[in-house]
């Protein structure tokens, strides 16, 4: 991964979300699951195995004051399967939610549910396990669909 050109795209080029849900081939992903609202997707650049990203397909920059309290539950119910998904396939010690982002890159609203593999030693947990500065894990698109496969069949259903 290159840090360098993956800022300059994500504060100088387009909504990476939105450009993924309109299908542009230059920020395709692995879609784990989609409903009329949301959308997960596998990281393009995970730091843990099966890393996924879930964002609302209608382009959000603030979890909190853009989404009604309707609107937010769905999206975190959503989170939610997400995260049972990649427990249920991968069987993490824990798995992390956060949202990242800001105004001044990758501003659409999204959640990164990360689990953390068993084992993984105590200084390698938390913040150090989700930054691309340590490293990101290899895989090809095929390893990426079998994957994306698996978490969709895992997905569940409420």
């Amino acid at each position: 991964m290159d840090a360098e050109a993956y800022e300059a795209r994500a504060r100088g080029g387009p909504c990476f979300v939105c450009a993924f849900v309109a299908g542009d081939p230059a920020y395709a992903h692995a879609t784990v699951h989609q409903d009329d609202e949301h959308v997960a997707f596998l990281d393009r650049w995970p730091t843990v195995p099966g890393k996924v990203l879930v964002a609302p397909k209608a382009h959000v920059e603030h979890v909190v004051r853009d989404l009604d309290g309707p609107a937010y539950l769905r999206l975190m119910s959503f989170v939610r399967r997400a995260a049972l998904a990649v427990e249920t396939v991968l069987g993490p010690e824990r798995t992390y939610l956060l949202s990242l982002g800001s105004q001044q890159g990758n501003a659409h609203v999204h959640w990164h549910v990360a689990g953390l593999p068993a084992g993984t030693p105590y200084r390698e947990q938390q913040f150090h396990a989700l930054m691309t500065e340590n490293g990101v894990l290899p895989r090809t698109e095929g390893e990426a669909a079998t994957l994306a496969a698996r978490l969709r069949a895992a997905f569940p259903d409420h």
